[in-house]
């Protein structure tokens, strides 16, 4: 007995003195904050928006499976008529509608650099403030489909070229603009593109597409803004689970029927997830960068010493932040079920489906091979619809990730730059492996609510980051001058 006391004693004093190391090294952590200021020429954010206000007006809804070309050629009508000397300047490739504008540079030699944003949408239902189609200007915010995903984007680095070519300037490197017309579907718009340059022996050396922003307010605890660059994009995974039975009257049910095992084997997934937790290297850097912004002391200590805490914060992340949980693991979310066309039918066959994002140590393969296996538990089959890989990712120490990160310390001064994982899906997958890096980062500043009506009702951004948008694609263009 007093050697089990012994041990405990030891056991406790071991904790208490790792807790206070972990303490100590949180207390000489210095407090940061991270704060966003938009442009205060409220004339040219005016301007600006305006431009876009007319791009927005073009309706660009994308209807899967029901391709129309000449829906964004007429969108390529209002921008030549926007950014003139982009259209005179430039080569235009128009792919069966995805644009291609080609800017040619002084070193030929010099990989090009390609900025991408797709010109589509998607559907704006619901009851809105004011039309989603209008481009509403008022109390400094552009509301419509599209003012943030992504026709921002694509004007902001179209103003880019726009501004640039006035001043006379000439870049380092090729610059090509390139956006699809079937991103929102998933469709064949970017692989095209992709293949145009594959087929032209064009392998550029940076791609800088959406997927993360500059965000408010992360974590719980930690508060700011903080410019959330896209290292990596988790893989897609679209299933269809079956079950067969005999069918029959439901006034004689037998046990185990389609409709239940399905029931069950849902049930065992969202109760505990059955995919693998990881923190990366890129999930470790951005711990360990919110420790310094975070208010919350205990959250600070925590995420200051994942050599301690890392198994508590792999359990208690979802409380965290949904968004963060998912960057740790593959996830698994059911979508549509169906059974019989009938009240009182036992199904013959039943289905559900699922959405799932990879992430790389449990890519697609490993992570449908777990899903299997429990399916089978439950007599189910388990059919692939539509699924892809992890793409490659970014390197932190590499020469792209560096020039973003110092484009973005100048014209956003004041805000933290994170690695991000992407968790949703976004045209530069198709470039992976065709592109010496991805680079997912859209220069627009969000608040929580924006970001939350990206897909949603009364979409909209402030119209002053619109000039720091257009700032940021002409120093990623001039840091071209670097690679001479």
């Amino acid at each position: 007995m007093k050697t089990i006391l012994t041990i405990l004693c030891l056991i406790i004093i071991a904790v208490i003195f790792l807790l206070l190391i972990a303490v100590i090294r949180t207390l000489f952590l210095k407090q940061k904050t991270s704060v966003y200021h938009g442009s205060d020429d409220m004339k040219l954010s005016l301007a600006y928006a305006k431009k876009l206000q007319k791009m927005v007006r073009v309706n660009t809804v994308s209807v899967s499976d029901h391709p129309d070309p000449e829906k964004f050629r007429k969108l390529h009508k209002v921008m030549e008529k926007l950014f003139p000397n982009v259209f005179k300047t430039c080569k235009k490739i128009d792919l069966d509608g995805n644009l291609i504008m080609h800017w040619k540079g002084k070193d030929r030699s010099l990989q090009p650099i390609v900025l991408t944003s797709h010109l589509d949408v998607v559907a704006a239902e619901g009851e809105w403030t004011y039309p989603p189609f209008s481009g509403t200007i008022i109390d400094d915010k552009i509301y419509g489909r599209g003012s943030f995903d992504v026709k921002c984007g694509v004007f902001s680095f179209y103003q880019a070229l726009e501004e640039l070519i006035s001043e006379g300037y000439k870049p380092a490197c090729d610059v090509y603009l390139a956006s699809s017309c079937t991103e929102e579907v998933g469709g064949d718009g970017a692989p095209k593109i992709a293949e145009w340059f594959v087929k032209h022996k064009i392998r550029p050396f940076m791609l800088c597409d959406e997927g993360g922003a500059i965000t408010e307010d992360p974590f719980v605890g930690v508060k700011g803004n903080f410019a959330a660059v896209g290292i990596f994009e988790k893989g897609y995974g679209d299933i269809k689970i079956i079950a067969k039975g005999n069918g029959g009257h439901s006034s004689t049910p037998g046990k185990n029927t389609p409709i239940a095992r399905l029931a069950k084997f849902e049930a065992e997934i969202e109760k505990k997830s059955p995919f693998r937790v990881e923190f990366t290297p890129a999930v470790d850097a951005l711990m360990e960068t919110m420790a310094q912004y975070c208010s919350n002391f205990p959250l600070k200590v925590i995420l200051h010493n994942l050599w301690l805490f890392r198994p508590i914060l792999k359990k208690v992340m979802p409380a965290i932040s949904s968004q963060a949980a998912a960057m740790l693991q593959t996830t698994m979310c059911f979508t549509m079920q169906k059974g019989s066309n009938g009240y009182n039918v036992i199904p013959q066959e039943a289905y559900v489906t699922a959405n799932l994002r990879f992430i790389p140590f449990e890519g697609k393969e490993a992570s449908l091979e777990i899903v299997r296996k429990i399916a089978a538990k439950y007599d189910l089959i388990v059919e692939e619809i539509n699924c892809s890989d992890p793409s490659s990712s970014l390197d932190l120490n590499g020469p792209q990730y560096r020039m973003v990160k110092e484009a973005i310390n100048k014209v956003f001064p004041g805000v933290e730059i994170i690695p991000y994982v992407v968790t949703g899906g976004t045209d530069s997958r198709f470039y992976d492996g065709k592109v010496d890096a991805c680079v997912r980062f859209e220069p627009i500043n969000t608040s929580k609510d924006q970001l939350s009506r990206m897909h949603g009702i009364d979409e909209n951004i402030d119209i002053n980051t619109l000039p720091l948008a257009v700032e940021y694609y002409k120093e990623i263009i001039r840091k071209q001058e670097e690679r001479k």
